[in-house]
């Protein structure tokens, strides 16, 4: 019998919204299935389901589901119980969510270990520390007793799937784990999972939308879109040659480090020019790419000589950024890539002017805007997207209600969204569709320079493709200054034209795409690039063995 067996699932929210339709697939023992697909594919839906996390909820969960011999369907809650930890266990996107900031990480552990095993406190913490210590944190027993919020986003994730791997379950379920991580951190999550797996026997069902992922963690994989497999298959075939239109699409999508970026072609692979997202609140599909070519650099929008930043006083102080000096020109984009701490998003804050250097000189933009990293954040709940791209109008000094209507209806047009969705509320678009909302809200002040911050993180790759399209469209049409920050090097490559990659606050290389991607000569850049995912099974599975390797010197 294979550990989990699913037939004809089904999932519909609300009585109406069917997020999964039809889905069927088995996961033997010890076997990896990678489930990828674009936001609102169905496939967290359907990893749900295997746990019956979506029971009280008031979905309608229809068709069969076998999970390490449990009928989910037909279980009671105390089966249900006994399933969720102890035979199968998950680890979500968010590890801030899904730990408690009042509690130390080893008793949060030790907790779920006593619900599942009758053993003493003693014992429970002392399988924490075993656990955790297995999963790489390191000093595992004084760390046992740190709370979530001392640990970095790498190590949290660690820590829940030390918590998932307590009670030794034979399926492991990993929602977006490395969404958001630093490509250097993923690869370790990503290591890590592998060697779990195939050490202790466990089965793997890992829901991703990046495909890179999968193919440096899985046996198979199966492809949704709209709630239904459209391809599954084993991870080298069907990332070599996919069947379906779909799948292909979505491979098209993916950024890549050793892609060459033509001059002329269109950054982030270019929609048809200025097209309208469709009436039903989907996003465009990313079509040819422009011929316009890039204009050549031209008089310094920003300039910064020895910038200096530090927080804190006295023994307590950091540095964020130190000494770093660089140029951006009019009409082209500065990619800036480094770690979570490698002092990007403070650089993007001074280049702006929400942040003052404590030392040093810098001439920028006199309009300057920033595109933040998570748009649920940075836009008023409360408050229409119309009145959110209307505020820097009303700053400026504008009055008149009329233009200033119908100048955030031109903006919202001009990055693809139906200007009749003024009146509507962040809640109700997606994350794509979010992310174009800031965009038009940066462009209304008429900048010379915007500096996206992680802009596209946090996207899926086709929605990901899409903005870092249109923000090429929007540079070309207006002769933007862009300054790219990102973790993600693929990402990066394909939107810039120049790169700086930075460490514990210093730019530790800069040069072109050509260089710095092509011959680079610092060992961190070296690092980072070989930290990328790999599309190809095969090389993924060299690259591990080279980071063993490394990890042993």
């Amino acid at each position: 019998m294979s550990l989990v067996e699913v037939k004809d699932l089904s999932v519909t929210f609300d009585g109406s919204v069917k997020a999964v339709d039809g889905l069927s697939f088995s996961l033997e023992a010890g076997a990896a299935l990678g489930v990828v697909g674009e936001s609102g594919s169905g496939k967290s839906a359907s990893a749900y389901a295997l746990l019956g996390l979506h029971r009280g909820s008031g979905a309608a969960v229809g068709g069969s589901i076998s999970v390490a011999g449990v009928d989910v369907q037909a279980a009671s809650e105390a089966e249900l119980r006994g399933l969720r930890g102890k035979s199968a266990a998950m680890v979500f996107q968010d590890p801030l969510s899904s730990l408690d900031p009042f509690y130390a990480i080893g008793d949060q552990i030790a907790e779920v270990y006593r619900v599942h095993v009758k053993t003493s406190r003693r014992a429970a913490r002392a399988r924490a520390v075993d656990v955790l210590d297995r999963v790489g944190i390191p000093d595992a027993a004084r760390r046992a007793r740190s709370h979530p919020h001392e640990f970095s986003g790498g190590m949290r994730q660690r820590a829940l799937i030390a918590m998932a791997l307590a009670c030794e379950p034979r399926l492991l379920i990993a929602d977006e784990p490395t969404t958001a991580l630093d490509v250097t951190v993923q690869a370790q999550i990503l290591d890590l999972l592998h060697d779990l797996r195939h050490e202790t026997g466990m089965g793997l069902l890992l829901v991703t939308h990046d495909v890179g992922v999968a193919a440096e963690s899985v046996d198979e994989v199966l492809v949704m879109r709209d709630g239904r497999a459209v391809e599954r298959g084993p991870v080298a075939q069907v990332l070599a040659t996919p069947h379906e239109p779909y799948t292909r699409a979505l491979l098209a999508a993916v950024p890549r480090v050793d892609a060459v970026r033509e001059r002329g072609t269109a950054r982030g692979r270019l929609p048809a020019p200025s097209a309208p997202a469709p009436r039903d609140g989907t996003e465009p599909t990313p079509g040819g790419a422009s011929t316009d070519t890039t204009p050549a650099p031209s008089s310094p929008i920003a300039e910064a000589v020895d910038l200096r930043v530090v927080f804190g006083r006295g023994g307590s102080a950091t540095t964020a950024v130190d000494g770093v000096s660089l140029t951006v020109h009019a009409g082209e984009t500065f990619g800036v890539v480094g770690e979570s701490g490698s002092g990007k998003t403070t650089l993007g804050r001074m280049l702006v002017g929400l942040l003052e250097p404590t030392s040093g000189r810098l001439t920028r933009a006199d309009r300057a805007q920033m595109v933040f990293q998570d748009p649920v954040s940075s836009l008023n709940p409360r408050r229409s997207v119309g009145e959110s791209v209307a505020d820097p109008l009303r700053a400026r000094g504008d009055r008149d209600e009329n233009v200033i209507r119908a100048r955030v209806r031109d903006l919202l047009e001009r990055v693809g969204l139906d200007p009749a969705q003024y009146d509507r509320y962040p809640h109700e678009f997606s994350g794509g569709q979010r992310q174009r909302v800031g965009i038009a809200r940066a462009l209304a002040a008429e900048p010379q320079l915007i500096v996206c911050d992680e802009a596209v993180s946090a996207l899926d790759v086709t929605t990901q493709s899409q903005v870092t399209a249109l923000l090429g469209e929007l540079q070309r049409e207006l002769g933007l200054a862009l300054v790219f920050i990102a973790h993600d090097l693929a990402v990066v490559r394909q939107v810039s034209d120049r790169v700086a990659v930075m460490r514990r606050g210093r730019i530790v290389e800069e040069g072109s795409l050509e260089s710095v991607y092509g011959d680079p000569q610092d060992p961190y850049t070296k690092q980072l690039l070989a930290a990328v995912p790999a599309l190809d099974p095969l090389l993924a599975a060299a690259r591990r063995e080279a980071r063993k390797e490394l990890a042993t010197v």
